[in-house]
């Protein structure tokens, strides 16, 4: 079956300004940028009537099994309940326009071969199974006062992490999960929010861990991610080897281009920050998580052009739990306070599908790219908050060659 998307003025990050075109799909590849507009037994066509066709987003994090703000409670689920609640989380990334998302804690690779195999509706999913903690680190959601086992949930669908010690232990633990199908390793480096007993600027892994956890996911030919805050712990990860750093809200200049010299890609999610701090408290996250927001919601804009002028790359990041992933695409909105609508752009095709590996595969409009596509009406190149409108301004979702969803 071909699809065939005629009178679309075609844009993507790598374009100087959009061109015209009629685009002709074929097993879910993008075959021609200048097919002749002509109906065919095997063929559908759709008339985007002059608006713009680009690339499907990417959300370089994401936790699409996290149904509940407090994460807790959320890892203790039975696994029927957790999976079911995913359901409409990832429908509603789709829905908004996000055709592939990387999940970085949480969810199983079967989850993505299920996506994949059309079990469920919703994005392509690059998965790193459970995140890795040291006892009392950000995936450790035991409360102070808790001294049962810390991985008594961690094989539960709705867990996010597991926890891990020292360098045996945590190079067994990263390479239990490259077994189970993990596509990168995620390691938390920092203290965090949603956790409940470690100040956000405290360290995380010693750099001989995530030493260890770079030599594993290097063997097995990928990366390891990292949940990051402060400029010293940042400096420590990028010492040991990691790649993509998640978050960075406290970021300094010197960090900033260190991180760049050494080809890492920053993450910055600061929509979940505006989130917690107007619904978390109403939405259950807890009185010791609350108290922590303000630490890294405040630097969020500033870090965006500490990064930018160290020329340090950005991919598109969310982090939302629970109700607030609905907030999804404001993420544009709060980056076009800062940077030019062409790099929110990237950040959110062609930077996050260099991340993820699939450079040339995803993020672009070229003959050859898997057909993840949207028409918006609109010009992202020059104002990129418009897709933080999803139902008002995203008129057609193509997934793999496939219509999701057609408003033309």
């Amino acid at each position: 079956m071909q699809l065939l998307l005629t009178n679309a003025h075609i844009v993507d990050a790598t374009m100087a300004e959009p061109r015209a075109g009629n685009v002709l799909i074929e097993n879910g590849v993008i075959r021609d940028l200048e097919a002749r507009p002509v109906a065919a037994a095997d063929r559908m066509v759709l008339d985007l009537k002059g608006r713009t066709l680009m690339p499907g987003l990417i959300d370089a994090h994401v936790h699409v099994v996290a149904s509940m703000m407090n994460l807790g409670l959320n890892a203790q689920l039975p696994d029927a309940m957790a999976v079911l609640r995913s359901l409409p989380i990832m429908k509603g990334m789709l829905d908004r326009g996000f055709t592939t998302v990387r999940d970085v804690g949480g969810a199983p690779f079967s989850l993505a071969e299920a996506v994949e195999q059309g079990l469920a509706v919703g994005p392509r999913l690059i998965v790193c199974g459970k995140s890795l903690a040291k006892t009392g680190g950000h995936a450790d959601l035991r409360p102070r006062h808790d001294w049962h086992e810390a991985n008594r949930w961690r094989r539960n669908f709705g867990a996010l992490g597991r926890v891990a010690d020292g360098i045996d232990e945590v190079r067994r633990a990263a390479r239990e999960e490259l077994r189970e199908g993990a596509m990168f390793i995620k390691i938390m480096a920092n203290g965090g929010v949603a956790s409940p007993t470690d100040p956000v600027a405290w360290q995380g892994y010693s750099e001989g861990e995530m030493r260890a956890v770079v030599e594993e996911a290097t063997d097995a030919q990928t990366y390891v991610s990292a949940h990051l805050y402060v400029s010293d712990a940042i400096a420590r990860a990028v010492r040991a080897g990691v790649h993509s750093l998640e978050h960075c809200n406290r970021i300094d200049a010197a960090t900033a281009r260190l991180a760049a010299a050494a080809g890492c890609v920053a993450v910055p999610t600061l929509v979940t920050y505006e989130a917690l701090a107007s619904d978390g408290a109403r939405l259950g996250l807890p009185p010791a998580s609350i108290a922590k927001i303000e630490d890294v919601r405040g630097a969020g804009l500033e870090s965006l052009s500490i990064m930018r002028d160290a020329g340090l790359a950005m991919a598109f990041g969310t982090d939302l739990l629970g109700e607030t992933h609905v907030r999804q695409s404001e993420e544009f909105a709060i980056r076009a306070r800062v940077l030019a609508s062409r790099d929110i752009l990237a950040s959110a095709t062609t930077i996050a599908a260099k991340l993820i590996g699939m450079a040339g595969r995803l993020g672009v409009v070229a003959p050859g790219a898997l057909a993840d596509l949207l028409a918006v009406d609109g010009n992202p190149l020059e104002n990129v908050a418009l897709l933080a409108q999803p139902d008002r301004n995203v008129r057609l979702i193509v997934k793999g060659g496939a219509v999701h969803r057609a408003t033309l």
